[in-house]
């Protein structure tokens, strides 16, 4: 289960791993920012993510590198304010973000990126060697950083539709889908993350105290999007998946469901600011996009599954959800899996 603002000991494990041999030099670390050791062999254990960060500051320092060692040239420290620095002074999020992939393609030597429009979508991808692959740690790292300025370059979160890796799928993944997407796609021939390109468009306008205020908390501020399981928005989101979308029920019987009036429904979930629509929205949106991934499946057939009666109300509902049509994202993420099989 996930608690508010906090990581996985899995992703201080992996932190670690590049950074520090094991034994006396790990256990330092841990102790300087305040995790028990001990939580090292408890699989469910987790850190505040203040705490996090601090690690994260801390290995940075110690090895002069943002990037925990995981490439052969060294992110060195301040990298990221740097980033941030030279971006915010550009005026569109396009060419700041056009300028952070290029410092890093120039710092580092591993993962060089492009930003590629096609249509109403975008792709950052990773041009990487032909031979082998990184860790999903290294990728994650690396999203996190571009994604996380691109956020605060926007003042919004920038939605991401999905995340493909050319890794393989690691043991622990749970924390990934709520920081990013839970469309992860794994051992895929290019990696690259996906999201809608009119986001792009939008002027950056950050002053040198926001600049200031973003740099003292972070990488605490970019590395948690709270979800709370326990809440009632993703205990009905749950619902809605075990059942198809015909089944769904209005709002009174979902109220009914939860022994609850329907105006009470409402309430809770505007408290937590919910609408009953916008839950069924964000599960279609959801399946869709898995949905669109499988060749086999028509769009008509989706939308059936989606409980439209008409293949064109599946068209303009994907184009409100994600600000591009079906056909333009089947067409982007089914190039990858084209190259995989030729």
């Amino acid at each position: 289960m996930l608690n508010k603002d906090t990581i996985s000991i899995h992703l201080v494990r992996e932190a670690l791993l590049q950074s520090c041999g094991p034994g006396s030099a790990t256990d330092e670390v841990l102790h300087k920012v305040g995790i028990d050791p001990q939580l090292l062999s408890q699989a469910d254990a987790r850190v505040p993510a203040v705490v996090y960060a601090r690690m994260w500051r801390l290995l940075a320092r110690r090895q002069d590198d943002e990037f925990f060692g995981m490439d052969p040239r060294k992110l060195r420290f301040g990298s990221l304010a740097f980033m941030c620095r030279s971006a915010m002074v550009q005026p569109t999020l396009a060419q700041g973000l056009e300028l952070v992939l290029g410092f890093l393609s120039l710092m580092l030597e591993r993962v060089p990126a492009r930003l590629v429009r096609q249509q109403s979508l975008a792709q950052i991808v990773l041009h990487e060697p032909d031979a082998g692959s990184g860790r999903a740690f290294t990728y994650f790292t690396y999203w996190m950083i571009v994604h996380g300025i691109a956020c605060w370059l926007a003042g919004r979160r920038i939605p991401i539709m999905a995340i493909e890796l050319r890794c393989g799928a690691p043991d622990y993944c749970e924390d990934y889908e709520v920081m990013f997407s839970a469309n992860l796609r794994f051992d895929r021939p290019r990696t690259r993350m996906i999201f809608a390109a009119d986001c792009l468009a939008a002027p950056i306008k950050r002053s040198l105290q926001e600049l200031q205020r973003f740099l003292a908390q972070a990488p605490a501020n970019i590395l948690v999007k709270y979800r709370d399981p326990q809440s009632l928005g993703s205990q009905i989101k749950q619902d809605l998946r075990q059942l198809p979308a015909h089944q769904w029920p209005e709002t009174g019987g979902m109220a009914q469901r939860l022994c609850m009036s329907a105006s009470t429904l409402r309430r809770r979930l505007a408290e937590e600011g919910q609408t009953w629509q916008g839950l069924k929205d964000s599960v279609r949106k959801e399946l869709a996009i898995g949905w669109l991934a499988e060749p086999q499946l028509s769009f008509a057939d989706i939308a059936l599954r989606l409980g439209f009666a008409e293949t064109s109300s599946f068209y303009k509902a994907f184009r409100k959800w994600s600000g591009t049509n079906p056909g333009h994202y089947r067409s982007l993420i089914l190039q990858g899996a084209e190259a995989q099989t030729a």
